[in-house]
């Protein structure tokens, strides 16, 4: 019998383990940073056990969120330079693990795994690009071979595709760490994440995976972080002290709520390809509010993401003893938070940290958790979601 080549074998050896030590990378829509979590896993599945050795995020150049904003979430771009961010990619966010690594004292040849998100570029369900003669479909680029040979170590990346050839659109895949990591018996909970676009899990108390969703729901901060460009050349609202300053213009809050997309069934997922500047600036037109304030504006899309938060949990899941866990940038916005609170009285909100989850740090684990999936789990049926195992794995030599 021939044997293995050393890759496979290699392979085989981490995923027998009983432990694995994996980095999980996210680095999100809204271009801040390359999120990196280094975790310790045992088992796999719903009795997985992870621990937490070490996170950063490491902020990104102005430079570098200028070449992707080039690319990103744009019907026409230049190919060459969307070719050579790829691999650009790839490269960077290796140096950016060998940098922590060093940083936090640890041998890359004691990493089993990094798992990689990538850097999403266009996202086009089929809701979206309206085509009936394509898929649904998804962009990431950073490459996870370039990523595996700057490293040496063995990378999991492109997560999403599988999920779309399964039949799934993508997204968002949140589903399986929130299942994995925020499920408990006998409690409803809602594992709500406001990146660029806000998501949330829902995990009923009886467990029944049947009832168990998970959705994108609309903006998070991609559209908030997109007026304080434009109008204040800052990348984000920090501590919301430009939404506090303005008023909240309800005419343009109720066209912005009357998109299409806020009306549609779940599970369902978008992006900045739809919520935009542009999707601001048409409700502005039709609502005739076209010569309020920059901070109106501010204001009136940070109550949107809330309001519409709001909206999904009181009409879909109603009830006492409901716990609301949040993660994702959106938390550390007070505006939002304090409109989320307003208006889910009944509601226990508080960040993923009730669960033993960094709030910040908590899409980067799931990105860890969906590798050491790839690596010795199986798939798991939730609701109407594909069954499968996500991932590419790409070796360091």
């Amino acid at each position: 019998m021939q044997h293995l080549n050393s890759n496979l074998t290699k392979l085989v050896e981490i995923a027998s383990k009983t432990e694995r030590l994996g980095i999980g990378l996210m680095s999100g829509t809204s271009l801040d940073g390359l999120d990196v979590a280094l975790c310790r896993f045992a088992g796999n599945g719903l009795k997985t056990q992870i621990y937490l050795h070490e996170f950063a995020t490491l902020p990104y150049s102005t430079e570098f969120k200028n070449a992707i904003r080039e690319v990103f979430s744009k019907q026409t771009v230049n190919l060459e330079k969307l070719t050579l961010l790829n691999a650009y990619i790839g490269n960077f966010h290796g140096q950016l693990v060998l940098d922590c690594l060093e940083k936090w004292g640890i041998d890359p040849l004691d990493v089993d795994y990094v798992a990689s998100h990538g850097q999403t570029i266009y996202h086009a369900p089929k809701r979206l690009h309206l085509n009936a003669d394509y898929p649904n479909a998804t962009l990431q680029i950073g490459d996870g071979d370039h990523l595996a040979v700057k490293t040496g170590i063995l990378t999991i990346s492109d997560f999403r595709q599988k999920h779309l050839a399964a039949g799934g659109e993508g997204a968002p895949l949140a589903l399986y760490g929130d299942v994995l990591l925020g499920t408990k018996a006998g409690e409803d909970r809602i594992l709500l994440n406001m990146g660029g676009i806000a998501n949330l899990t829902y995990l009923p108390a009886d467990s029944d995976p049947a009832k168990i969703m998970c959705t994108d729901i609309g903006p998070g901060n991609t559209l908030i972080d997109a007026a304080c460009k434009k109008y204040f050349n800052r990348d984000f609202d920090e501590n919301s002290k430009i939404a506090f300053s303005g008023e909240v213009n309800e005419v343009l809050l109720n066209e912005l709520l009357s998109h299409s997309f806020f009306k549609e069934s779940f599970p369902k997922t978008t992006g900045p390809e739809l919520f935009n500047l542009g999707y601001v600036e048409r409700a502005q037109q039709l609502s005739g509010t076209q010569n309020i304030t920059p901070a109106d504006i501010v204001a009136t899309l940070s109550t949107l993401t809330a309001k519409v938060i709001v909206s999904v949990i009181r009409d879909n899941y109603p009830g006492k003893n409901l716990k609301l866990f949040v993660s994702g940038g959106g938390y550390r916005n007070p505006f939002i938070m304090k409109q989320l609170q307003q208006g889910l009285r009944d509601v226990s909100i508080s960040s993923t940290a009730g669960l033993g989850i960094d709030p910040d740090a908590k899409e980067a684990i799931l990105f860890a958790l969906l590798g050491n999936e790839t690596l010795c789990g199986e798939p798991i049926a939730i609701g109407t979601n594909p069954a499968t195992l996500m991932g590419k794995i790409s070796f360091p030599v």
